[in-house]
Order: structure tokens, then C-alpha cells, then sequence
């Protein structure tokens, strides 16, 4: 992801930062709790084509992460 374009997207829904997860291929928005597919390179910036973050990716969390103590 071009980090460019990246810097100058943000959350349609909320206004919030985006980051990219390479892992997913989206954007994802904390603050909103949605994360935006990018298809063929292109970041579909739709509500209506975002999905929601779980727990874990909402909080930041990586997914079989150890819990800290």
C-alpha cells in the first residue's frame, strides 16, 4: 500500500486514521470498528462493503497472540 495515498485516506464513516494490514489486504479503522477491502490495489472505501473488526483487531490485538500479564 502506498503510504502516500494512505496518509491521506481516512474512515468515511468516522473521520479516523486508517492502517493498512497486510495480512487481510484492508483498511482498517479502530475508531469506527471497520475494515475496508482493497481490491487490485485500490481501497474500496464503501460502508457498505466494509466489514466489522472483531474484538482482538479493534483493540489492536494480533489473532493467537499471548494475553499479557
Amino acid at each position: 500500500m502506498d503510504q502516500e495515498l494512505l496518509a491521506m485516506l481516512v474512515c468515511p464513516e468516522s473521520g479516523g486514521k486508517l492502517e493498512y494490514s497486510r495480512e487481510t489486504n484492508e483498511l482498517l479503522c479502530r475508531e469506527s470498528g471497520l475494515a475496508y477491502p482493497v481490491a487490485d490495489g485500490i481501497p474500496v472505501m464503501l460502508a457498505s462493503r466494509a466489514r466489522r473488526l472483531n474484538v482482538e483487531e479493534a483493540l489492536g490485538k494480533q489473532q493467537g497472540a499471548p494475553a499479557a500479564s
